[in-house]
């Protein structure tokens, strides 16, 4: 069983103030921590700089296999502290450690955050230029070259890369998928995963020829005008949503789930997907072009942007949501009477369905043209910046064009906001434990980002024997991860270890495991990452 509570930071604060009054410490581990060794990551010398020291893992002889635990009940049994006098430390018999690991704050290479690439992989050329329209719509379709000298660009954990629906399934039934396949594998290749978005058309590419020639209704260019320039769809003839279907029920059965797919774009009708056209479809057909998704990804996490009729229905439902104009402040210029920044997004976010949506599913934001374009309008970058601050975004898309050097240094800061960002204040455990026995924990996390991990990563401990090769035992905490809003949380529990352990002094890390490797996945904002990306928290013995 556990316990769980959340402290609000003025209780959290005044609690520990009186800590550190108490004890006069300000220790990374507390006095009765030791054994700790002087040396240790996690020893109260001054920090030299915000990067941590290299640090040398135990080396006993290799180990076997890891021995898995899962999450077992315990007796809630509360946390023994032996008594102390007010002023004074704790006794160096205390039955407990805590342990305070330290705060590092340079960019983490995590999962599911920060700036993405778009239309090609980390590592790769930019769009050429600082301002105007740089980038391209259609996707590739084959791998890309690397570029010789590696670009002055954030480092990006996701690829995010959109192709029409010519170009997928140019014939019908005949699709593609090598052309995803190719992007899953090289988005793996560059450390990264993919998030994607199928389009029906746009006013440079069309619908496919032979789509055109199905006998599909056509809009009337009297309803919209620019179907005299472009073959638009009546999206209320029943072939549509049978054809566009077939592509997205397809696509799903393919690529639901798969590991490196972050996240798949709800694209319904009009230009790029995006739901706007001077002659829309019934509100009943647009909920059904969204149904299709729902459908076909039920692992993978959907996200649709500001389509006006069906985004509070899609939200509601579960997805995620993205602004594909971030940045636009156009309506603080005179003569300009709206603008996305000023006029639209705030009171779309302010809608119930909206406002708590980052609480469980992820938001994106792409740039209006590029940010060269706003600096050069004179928009107030500050307020841009702070705005996607304030609607918890993750990812970002940049269109893969370069960030003003003048402005790099302020994009940096804003970029290791986003998404989560973990910090593992404080871990009390006992200094001695028992094969058999439970372990009685508590653990003070602080999500210093503005929004939560969405995947079930597993937090797991793990104790390695530091005098034999026995195996090491991880132990998984009946802890979500994506419980930890952005803010203070403290998990208070009990472990029931298992009858086999390794005996005598062991070496305490602790790691966010990947739920299908089982292998660490999260960087944490905390010194003692060990190469093979566990954290190293000190030592205990087992009895």
């Amino acid at each position: 069983m556990l316990a769980r509570s959340i402290l609000s930071p003025r209780a959290l604060t005044h609690a520990l103030s009186l800590l550190a009054l108490a004890t006069g410490c300000q220790c990374t581990s507390d006095s009765s921590a030791s054994p700790l060794p002087l040396d240790s990551p996690l020893s109260s010398a001054p920090l030299a700089s915000s990067s941590p020291p290299p640090l040398t893992p135990p080396a006993p002889t290799p180990a076997p296999s890891l021995l898995h635990i899962a999450p077992q009940p315990a007796d809630p049994t509360p946390l023994v502290r032996s008594p102390w006098t007010f002023g004074k430390p704790p006794s160096p018999t205390s039955p407990t450690v805590v342990v305070r690991p330290r705060e590092i704050h340079g960019h983490l290479d995590n999962p599911g955050i920060g700036v993405q690439t778009f239309q090609r992989y980390r590592g790769q050329t930019l769009n050429p230029g600082l301002t105007g329209h740089n980038w391209s719509e259609a996707g590739p379709t084959q791998p890309l070259p690397d570029a010789p000298t590696r670009p002055d660009y954030p480092d990006s954990t996701v690829a995010y890369l959109r192709w029409h629906w010519a170009t997928i399934e140019p014939e019908k039934g005949h699709v593609r998928w090598d052309i995803i396949d190719t992007a899953l594998g090289e988005a793996r290749r560059h450390g990264q995963t993919l998030a994607l978005r199928l389009m029906p058309y746009d006013h440079e590419h069309p619908l496919p020829t032979w789509y055109q020639n199905s006998g599909a209704r056509r809009v009337d260019p009297a309803d919209d005008p620019r179907s005299n320039t472009v073959w638009e769809p009546d999206v209320d003839d029943p072939r549509y949503l049978k054809h566009w279907g077939d592509l997205v029920t397809a696509a799903g059965a393919r690529y639901d789930g798969h590991p490196d797919l972050d996240s798949v774009d709800i694209a319904t009708h009009g230009p790029y997907g995006e739901g706007w056209s001077d002659a829309l479809p019934s509100l009943q057909r647009e909920r059904e072009l969204v149904d299709l998704y729902f459908k076909a990804f039920t692992r993978t996490p959907l996200l649709i942007n500001d389509q006006p009729r069906v985004v509070d229905y899609a939200v509601a439902r579960g997805a995620g949501w993205r602004l594909d104009c971030w940045g636009d402040m156009r309506s603080s210029e005179p003569n300009v009477g709206w603008s996305h920044m000023l006029d639209s997004y705030p009171m779309l976010l302010s809608r119930p369905p909206m406002r708590n949506a980052w609480r469980r599913s992820p938001v994106s934001l792409e740039t209006c043209s590029v940010t060269g374009d706003w600096i050069a309008a004179g928009w107030d970058i500050e307020y841009i910046l702070d705005q996607a601050l304030a609607w918890h975004a993750s990812t970002i898309n940049l269109k893969s064009s370069a960030i003003p050097s003048a402005w790099r240094a302020r994009f940096d800061a804003f970029i290791r906001r986003l998404g989560y960002r973990l910090v593992l204040r404080r871990l009390e455990h006992p200094r001695k434990i028992k094969a058999g026995a439970s372990m009685q924990l508590s653990l003070w996390w602080q999500n210093v980002g503005v929004a939560p991990v969405y995947r079930p990563y597993i937090v797991a401990l793990q104790l390695r024997s530091q005098i034999s090769a026995q195996a090491p035992v991880v132990l998984e905490l009946p802890l979500d991860v994506r419980d930890l809003l952005p803010g203070d949380s403290v998990w208070e529990g009990a472990l029931r270890l298992p009858r086999v352990l390794p005996h005598g002094p062991v070496t305490l890390r602790l790691a966010l495991l990947d739920p299908r490797s089982r292998e660490p996945a999260i960087r944490l904002a905390i010194e003692g990452r060990e190469s093979d990306g566990w954290y190293n928290l000190g030592s205990l013995i087992v009895e």
